[in-house]
């Protein structure tokens, strides 16, 4: 099994910058596709970002591009989720998630394991 803990999470006001971790234990996830997703009050979970095992492809939701960056350093079983110009709509719960499979990045049914979420909340 794999365990995933997500941590970073906070207050901050829009414009500015948080950086979220995630690190597994249990197994190492160093050639699992890890993501991040988020749900907001009231909505869906929804995609973020994905990466894959090397790190050689990146995906992103478009309401993100260009102001996130995720990124992994597998030595530590870790990756991580750099947000900046934050908006008051990426105030959410952020989940980080796990998938020994290399496709369909974006779907939630394509992830085996979760983290508990990190609440960012961004104000205006």
């Amino acid at each position: 099994q794999v365990q995933l803990v997500e941590s970073g999470g906070g207050l901050v006001q829009a414009g500015g910058s948080l950086r979220l971790s995630c690190e597994a234990s249990g197994r190492t996830v160093s050639r699992y596709t890890m993501a991040w997703f988020r749900q907001a009050p009231g909505k869906e979970r929804e995609f973020v970002a994905a990466i894959s095992w090397n790190a050689g492809s990146t995906d992103y939701a478009d309401s993100v591009k260009g102001r996130f960056a995720i990124s992994r350093d597998n030595a530590k079983d870790s990756v991580y989720l750099q947000m900046n110009n934050l908006l008051p709509e990426d105030t959410a719960v952020y989940y980080c998630a796990a998938t020994p499979r290399s496709w369909n990045w974006a779907q939630l049914y394509e992830y085996n394991y979760w983290g508990q979420g990190t609440q960012v909340t961004v104000s205006s």
